[in-house]
């Protein structure tokens, strides 16, 4: 069997357990106890069939001795292309196993946007110059360019390798020039043609390029310029325009027009993945590396919230000190009490949950709020009905008393409109007023459900049944 059919086959037996795809834990045992035994040939001779992505997985599954381990007993073949892999605190840790040599060797290594997304993680100023010293001229300028950039911006996720040709070039001349050992990307779908200025005026796809004869000049067979990304974009805008226009890459241009770099498919899936990983963790009050970050640091990304949580509650616990006498006087309203909140939540929840990605997808604007929210009021009216009907006949066969399913089942009516209300114009509040959405939305919603469901439930107890 040859050498790469023999690494395919073993790949497949490591990742594969019956149709699922991911690191078998017979695999990860093999590489803790051959790192705990200090048998570091075994190590590297496990981990050779796998993809670099795979070895990211495999060091972010070990403990953090069993990662020192690992580094150095394949410190010789590092693959670079690892890091931009890993989760933000593991990556911490294995750039100081790895040491500021070592690590500018990997930024040699990889793209030029992998490079610069590597030096921004580098926190302290001191740590990313000495890195940065380490670097050849032409890559520390670039990336000292692109850290100069806002964080999320097209600048910082560009990559610099790119083919541009003049329009006046034939199909001949340019394969001739991709043949002639010019510095070109690993991987590349598209020549962007420019202008003498190097303004993008159009592309040409490589299926176009060599199904055409050798004599024709590429602005016969050249597409129309797509769409440019401005180099301070931001990257949720960059992603939505490719996924808008079903988009390969897409050129950069600086200020004046001309073009810099060029965005590819497979950064903007990160860009995708990423955004909405950081609503939902944001929805819940936490933060991308919680899973990774030590104890303490956990708990101060988590406290905030909570903090905020805690003032909410006591909100709605004023509430419902306000009708104590009402508790007092009919019982069966404190059991009843937190099936409206509850159900409340969750519906509003459930608006919310569309709102806040249907605004970072652009599918929710301006245009077309008022008949969104319309919508929605529909909806809860709805379901606060029907679970209207259901909760009164519980509690009416539940204490036999029709006036408190009347109650329970008017509250719920309220609530859920509320709800639906709530879910859907906080998000649309908040992004008006430049706040991402994603950070607070819970906290306002959970504070809303609660204080009008108790209010509702108390309140029309206190009218009716007492």
């Amino acid at each position: 069997m040859p050498d790469s059919a023999v690494r395919d086959h073993l790949h497949r037996e490591v990742l594969q357990s019956d149709d699922s795809y991911g690191l078998l834990p017979e695999f990860v045992s093999q590489v803790h106890d051959a790192l705990e035994a200090g048998d570091e040939d075994t190590v590297r001779e496990l981990v050779a069939p796998l993809h670099y992505a795979d070895i990211a997985d495999l060091i972010e599954t070990l403990s953090p001795e069993d990662r020192d381990r690992f580094v150095r007993a394949t410190k010789a073949a590092f693959n670079a292309e690892i890091l931009p892999e890993l989760d933000d605190a593991v990556r911490a840790e294995i750039i100081e196993e790895l040491g500021f040599e070592d690590f500018a060797a990997c930024l040699r290594e990889v793209e030029s946007d992998d490079a610069v997304y590597l030096a921004g993680q580098l926190e302290d100023e001191e740590e990313r110059a000495a890195v940065l010293a380490k670097l050849p001229p032409e890559l520390r300028s670039v990336i000292e360019q692109a850290l100069a950039l806002p964080e999320y911006s097209a600048g910082r996720l560009m990559q610099r390798e790119l083919v541009a040709v003049p329009s006046y070039w034939t199909v001949g001349e340019t394969i001739d020039y991709l043949r002639s050992g010019a510095r070109l990307p690993d991987e590349f779908y598209q020549i962007f043609i420019v202008d003498p200025r190097h303004r993008p005026v159009g592309y040409v796809r490589l299926s176009s390029l060599l199904r055409s004869r050798r004599p024709v000049r590429l602005n016969q067979i050249m597409d129309l310029k797509a769409a440019e990304i401005p180099i301070t974009m931001d990257q949720e805008e960059v992603a939505f325009i490719f996924r808008q226009q079903n988009l390969l890459s897409a050129p950069v241009v600086d200020a004046s027009g001309r073009l810099v770099g060029r965005i590819t498919v497979d950064d903007v899936v990160d860009v995708i993945d990423e955004e909405a990983e950081d609503d939902m963790f944001r929805l819940a009050g936490l933060s991308e590396g919680d899973l990774f970050s030590d104890v303490v640091d956990t708990v101060k990304s988590r406290i905030t919230w909570l903090l905020v949580n805690l003032g909410t509650a006591v909100l709605a616990s004023l509430v419902i000190g306000v009708f104590e006498s009402t508790l007092q006087a009919v019982v069966a309203l404190a059991v009843l009490m937190p099936i409206v909140a509850s159900m409340g939540g969750n519906a509003g929840t459930q608006t919310l949950t569309i709102a806040v990605r249907a605004l970072a997808t652009k599918e929710l604007t301006a245009a077309n709020a008022g008949r969104i929210v319309s919508k929605e009021l529909v909806i809860g009216l709805i379901n606060g009905v029907v679970f209207a009907v259901l909760t009164g006949a519980v509690s009416w066969v539940w204490f036999g008393d029709g006036m408190i399913g009347v109650v329970i089942g008017a509250a719920m009516v309220i609530n859920m409109i509320a709800a639906a209300l709530a879910g859907i114009a906080i998000p649309l509040v908040l992004d008006r007023l430049k706040v991402d959405p994603a950070v607070s939305s819970g906290v306002f919603l959970t504070t809303v459900t609660d204080v009008v469901g108790f209010f509702a439930f108390l309140g029309l107890a206190a009218v009716f049944i007492l």
